[in-house]
């Protein structure tokens, strides 16, 4: 006993010496090495892609959970979530190639935007309802309810000195909630969508040698775009910047005249590995040490129930005006995460340029009027006066 207790200081002390970006890949590595395998046995359970992001939310929480042992108040690894995004861009702009999605989101801007502006403006009554039962100020409660992502929201409340584990909670819940809920209405309603064959040999998972100079370019091409996309404060940067790059890829090589006929297509451990970093930045989250007590999180949960019920008459509203199937609607107004949305239409092989279109443009409409909406927010705040943050 004594010894065991000696050797788990001695750890903590040696790993307590390295760096922050140190400590940050030693877990990403833990995370993905029980990640990896225990994504493979749920693959076979016939839960579909989506095994693998369910792999990575519980290693991403046990890997917290362990964390709290070795590092003080250990936060969510935002690097697992940024390296998520650049793939899932990428992906997303090779499986929008085969359709069109600059005439997607150019002809549906109108429907996007009407459907945007009424789950928003559901959010926001639904957030003042939570204000008012859960004696909290309107700000807390607007960013916990608007469909806006856990990390942003929660950076925000922690900017304005908000309550960022109740935000962060209740974000995180409504996104797992989605993320689940819509692959198993998909299973019950067409099982074709998740009846995937279980790879069987190591090609799945391999890419040709001629083909890993494209992807290395690739992937640096991507890289840099996401950044200078941030540099230019362009929502959702981490995921615009390489989906711009994949589109254009294969186009932008063909074109130069030193270059033979190219029609490159990422392997699918690109995806693969995306699942498991988006599903490991959400259960990081969860395994964050919340401290409130069973009111607030029974509040959370009523504010949780009522902004997915506003996704599903989003939904309704969709399919009456459009001639879209009812998972694509589905899709198009889950009120997610918009990456995480995104992965499921992956996972699920549908749609996909409709739904990156209908959640580009949401993500636009919230990232522009997002300044407004605190300003306005913090001054209801001020008049109404002083309540729990």
């Amino acid at each position: 006993m004594l010894s065991s207790i000696i050797g788990y200081l001695l750890i903590r002390n040696r790993l307590c010496q390295y760096s922050a970006f140190s400590k940050l890949v030693f877990l990403l590595s833990l995370e993905l090495i029980i990640a990896i395998p225990l994504g493979v046995i749920l693959y076979h359970f016939y839960i579909g892609r989506m095994a693998w992001f369910i792999g990575g939310a519980v290693s991403g929480n046990v890997v917290l959970q362990f964390s709290h042992l070795l590092f003080h108040n250990p936060q969510p690894n935002h690097l697992s979530r940024k390296i998520g995004l650049v793939l899932v861009g990428i992906t997303t702009g090779f499986a929008s190639i085969h359709g069109d999605l600059s005439k997607n989101i150019y002809t549906s801007i109108p429907i996007f935007v009407f459907l945007t502006v009424f789950l928003l403006l559901c959010s926001t009554a639904i957030g003042y309802i939570y204000s008012r039962l859960s004696k909290i100020n309107i700000l807390t409660a607007i960013l916990a309810t608007v469909p806006g992502g856990v990390g942003l929201m929660a950076a925000i409340a922690a900017d304005y000195n908000r309550n960022v584990g109740l935000v962060t909670f209740t974000q995180t819940v409504r996104v797992t909630s989605v993320i689940i809920l819509i692959p198993l209405l998909a299973r019950v309603y067409s099982s074709s969508f998740l009846d995937l064959p279980i790879p069987q040999n190591i090609n799945y998972y391999s890419i040709q040698a001629d083909n890993l100079g494209l992807l290395g370019l690739l992937l640096i091409v991507a890289v840099i775009c996401a950044y200078v996309a941030r540099l230019f404060k362009i929502p959702a940067s981490d995921f615009f910047g390489p989906l711009l790059v994949a589109i254009l890829f294969n186009t932008t090589l063909n074109s130069l005249p030193f270059v033979d006929y190219i029609e490159f297509t990422p392997p699918s451990f690109i995806q693969l590995i995306s699942q498991l970093l988006l599903g490991i930045n959400i259960g990081e989250y969860w395994g964050h040490n919340f401290q409130f007590g069973r009111k607030n999180i029974t509040y959370a949960f009523i504010c949780v129930i009522l902004t997915l019920s506003a996704g599903i008459v989003s939904s309704l509203l969709a399919m009456y005006l459009t001639s879209w199937d009812w998972l694509t609607c589905l899709l198009v107004t889950a009120p997610g995460g918009s990456a995480e949305i995104i992965l499921v239409a992956l996972g699920l092989n549908h749609n996909v340029d409709i739904i990156t279109a209908g959640h580009l443009v949401r993500l636009i409409i919230i990232n522009a009027f997002l300044p407004l909406w605190i300003f306005l927010f913090r001054c209801i705040d001020n008049y109404s006066g002083p309540r729990i943050n």
